[in-house]
């Protein structure tokens, strides 16, 4: 089973989201993307399985997307977001678990990366947010850059009850070429048992005329930090599209792993995600 861990859909026809009409981004991202165009580019690639994560932060959005997982074969977990800092959180993910398509909630995010505090995560609310987060059963996703990790350690370190999930590889500086202090703080995460990490995002790091050897330095850094059974690829589609398609963000992933044995990389294309996210094949 090949699992894509990592996508996210929109409808501009739901509602507008102020990001996707930024310069940078509006002529590629700001349309609407579903499941009709997901579909067959996952299929093209062998994708039996998906995780759909949050896009923004507001509560309508988990429910529409259990909702949309309940009806869909590809859709097969669901990453959400809540407000990690209210008092009755742990009764907002009972409820969202109750709900419609609440078999297919797995786990939690908040866009980190955007917090200008760069201890936010070890905030005595967010602690007790993030551990009401795995006393759920639910796991919570980093989104962070380098310079917030050493906050995702020690909130990984203090609650070893919960199950994290880096996204992106925490966003390397890919354009620069440099590897610290990236490389130390993502070791120092790894080194926790409660951590695994997906193999996305990595193109959008990179320039525009990125190749796979610019990726390749962090990518071995990652795979020897997390090994094989704690990493799983995600293509960040659409996101992805702001430098690369679909397809392409598949064979890169394929190249950088080609010196793995068979079982590793199957672990990297579907174990590890179907392990960590609790998919079955076939359903």
């Amino acid at each position: 089973m090949r699992v894509d861990a990592h996508h996210h859909m929109w409808d501009l026809a739901v509602r507008e989201m102020e990001w996707l009409a930024t310069p940078d981004v509006a002529d590629t991202l700001n349309r609407t993307f579903t499941l009709d165009d997901l579909a067959p580019l996952a299929g093209a690639a062998g994708v039996d399985a998906s995780v759909l994560v949050q896009t923004i932060t507001i509560p309508e959005e988990t429910p529409e997307f259990l909702a949309l997982a309940e009806e869909s074969r590809l859709v097969q977990a669901v990453t959400g977001w809540t407000d990690l800092t209210a008092p009755d959180v742990a009764d907002t993910l009972a409820a969202l678990k109750e709900g419609h398509g609440g078999r297919w909630l797995k786990g939690i995010r908040h866009l980190v990366q955007g917090e200008s505090d760069p201890e936010w995560l070890i905030r005595d609310d967010v602690l007790r947010g993030l551990k009401a987060v795995g006393e759920a059963g639910l796991l919570y996703e980093l989104l962070t850059y380098p310079h917030q990790l050493p906050a995702a350690i020690r909130a990984a370190a203090e609650l070893p009850g919960t199950s994290f999930v880096l996204d992106h590889c925490s966003k390397p500086p890919i354009t620069t070429g440099e590897l610290e202090p990236w490389e130390t703080r993502l070791r120092a995460l790894a080194a926790l048992p409660n951590v695994t990490c997906k193999l996305s995002g990595l193109v959008t790091e990179a320039s525009k005329d990125w190749t796979v050897a610019d990726l390749r330095p962090y990518v071995e850094v990652v795979l020897d930090a997390f090994g094989p059974d704690r990493l799983m690829f995600g293509s960040d589609w659409p996101v992805c599209l702001l430098r690369a398609t679909y397809a392409e963000v598949v064979e890169a992933a394929e190249e950088l792993v080609e010196g793995l044995s068979e079982a590793e990389r199957a672990a990297v294309f579907g174990g590890t995600a179907a392990r960590v996210y609790g998919i079955t094949p076939g359903l």
